[in-house]
């Protein structure tokens, strides 16, 4: 019985850690985002992860802005950014080696995914 026990809390244990180092948005990441209209923009983030508070900046050839009411639930994670006057909702999922993200700007609801930086 107690064999079974400390067995199932090292594989709960390795599980969790599985987990953490799968799901961490920390740090940069980078990819595009092709608008309706066809046109590519360069996007940026930098992310950091304070329990369940998401913080960081979002960098676009418009500018840096901060990230705004961010939260963060297991690898699902949602927040907002302000671009001049305007608030972009942005939801997505973190995988290990992507982040999935849906945009919406004004009526568009957008796709991207985001690769970590390497530098």
């Amino acid at each position: 019985m107690k064999r079974k026990l400390i067995t199932t809390a090292l594989l709960s244990c390795c599980f969790m850690i599985c987990l953490a180092a799968i799901a961490d948005l920390n740090g940069k990441w980078t990819g595009s985002l092709t608008m309706t209209d066809g046109n590519t923009i360069p996007l940026s983030y930098t992310f950091k992860v304070d329990g369940e508070k998401l913080t960081g900046t979002a960098q676009s050839p418009q500018g840096e802005v901060n990230i705004e009411d961010g939260k963060i639930k297991g690898d699902d994670f949602t927040f907002s950014v302000n671009v001049q006057g305007m608030d972009i909702p942005h939801s997505g999922k973190c995988y290990a080696d992507s982040v999935s993200m849906n945009i919406q700007v004004g009526d568009d609801h957008l796709h991207t995914t985001l690769k970590k930086a390497t530098n």
